[in-house]
């Protein structure tokens, strides 16, 4: 008894899909291809692996078994020719990261360049978006998350900075015309920029931490914008004096830095834990993504 290994990866791959027609779609190979790959493994085996009706095609107790030893096998077997392929001519491939719109912007720049030089084979494509997203649904191999936002059966690795804060801003003119705040309260009196998620969530209320004391405020919205194409939008405006705004300290550090915007309550900006690379716990890491997983744990 000498099953072949692709005899073993199609008895997979239908189980997975619960169906032939299903499988060869994902699998690449014709359904008649697949259907005889499995008849000879169970001739070899001398034991029906899998129940087959007009309907479904489910595991017999043998096919359950051999499945459950057989899924971290193959993934292993795969990963260890994967291994040979990157030494033998290098990565190739794309690699589609799903990200919020704020780690495009902060986290990403310091780490694609040098990866994309470490690795020419590989391609990148990065979806920014800020809503809850099914990562491997929407077509990507890995998203950045932060830990609250993780997806269950995921595996998390930390990318870029540890710990960020948000940082309270607003332009002289607007301190001027509304006076400077001295405690998060004060904010409830001053118009306030928000944002609002794509599922219609606002980013309020603002939450300030000084000395273990926790105040979370609800300000008073003179703009909404919309969390990720609309943000700058949101600090241009801050700029201009519309009101006072609460975001990122990365992504107001430039306008710190020259004086368009004036730090308001600093020493009650909160601090919270970076974000993380995840991807599914339950799929092959592809060679590109497990490329840049090697890269981000090399160069945190």
């Amino acid at each position: 008894m000498n099953p072949d290994l692709a005899d073993l990866n199609a008895l997979l791959a239908v189980a997975r899909a619960r169906g032939f027609r299903e499988a060869s779609r994902t699998a690449g190979t014709g359904a008649s291809t697949l259907s005889e790959a499995v008849r000879r493994l169970e001739a070899s085996l001398g034991v029906r692996l899998l129940h087959r009706t007009t309907r479904s095609v489910t595991p017999t107790e043998a096919g359950a078994r051999l499945i459950e030893r057989l899924a971290p096998a193959l993934e292993e077997v795969a990963a260890a020719l994967g291994a040979v392929d990157d030494l033998r001519e290098g990565v190739t491939g794309t690699l589609r990261l799903n990200v919020p719109v704020s780690a495009a912007r902060l986290v990403l720049p310091t780490i694609l360049p040098g990866f994309l030089a470490a690795h020419p084979g590989i391609t990148v494509e990065i979806v920014a978006e800020d809503g809850f997203v099914d990562v491997l649904a929407s077509g990507c191999d890995a998203g950045i998350r932060y830990d609250e936002r993780l997806e269950q059966d995921m595996i998390a690795l930390p990318i870029g900075p540890r710990e960020q804060r948000f940082a309270t801003a607003a332009s002289s003119a607007h301190l001027d015309r509304h006076g400077r705040p001295t405690h998060p309260r004060d904010l409830l009196r001053q118009p306030c920029i928000l944002g609002r998620f794509a599922s219609g969530r606002l980013t309020s209320p603002w939450e300030f931490e000084r000395d273990g004391d926790v105040i979370r405020i609800e300000p008073q919205a003179r703009l909404t914008v919309g969390i990720g194409g609309a943000t700058d939008l949101a600090v241009e405006a801050a700029i201009a004096g519309v009101g006072v705004i609460h975001l990122f300290e990365g992504w107001l550090q430039p306008y710190l830095t020259s004086g368009a915007l004036q730090p308001v309550l600093e020493d009650w900006w909160q601090s919270f834990s970076g974000p993380f690379l995840y991807h599914s716990s339950r799929r092959l890491v592809p060679p590109p993504l497990k490329a840049f997983i090697d890269y981000v744990r090399r160069t945190a």
